[in-house]
């Protein structure tokens, strides 16, 4: 009894061996195709970064350019307060001189009385 079950057993262990190697084939099948898809994904990710980058780059010149409008009107705007500041400082002068004077032609005519 022990020579009949020999190839059954034989048999079986073959059959185990084959459901393992069949195994161990889906096994290789899916860990190539999950790594397809992780470089599928790692392009992708590769390519939106470089889309976020432009995105960032277009914004930093978008940005540099409003800060140089700004500036350049911020320094036409101290350039118009200087030449107010330098034209009211005249005209203060005028008024003080005008001032001055009508103050001496007053005292000068009480002095005359």
């Amino acid at each position: 009894m022990a020579r009949a079950e020999l190839p059954e057993r034989v048999a079986y262990l073959e059959g185990k061996v084959d459901e393992h190697s069949h195994a161990w084939q889906e096994l290789r099948e899916s860990i190539l195709q999950l790594d397809g898809k992780v470089d599928r994904f790692r392009e992708e990710l590769s390519q939106r970064i470089d889309a976020l980058d432009r995105k960032v780059d277009r914004f930093r010149e978008e940005l540099s350019q409003r800060i140089d409008a700004t500036n350049s009107r911020i320094d036409s705007l101290e350039r118009r307060i200087d030449v107010l500041d330098q034209k009211y400082s005249r005209y203060f002068l005028w008024i003080i001189g005008i001032q001055i004077t009508s103050l001496l032609a007053i005292i000068t005519v009480l002095l005359r009385r």
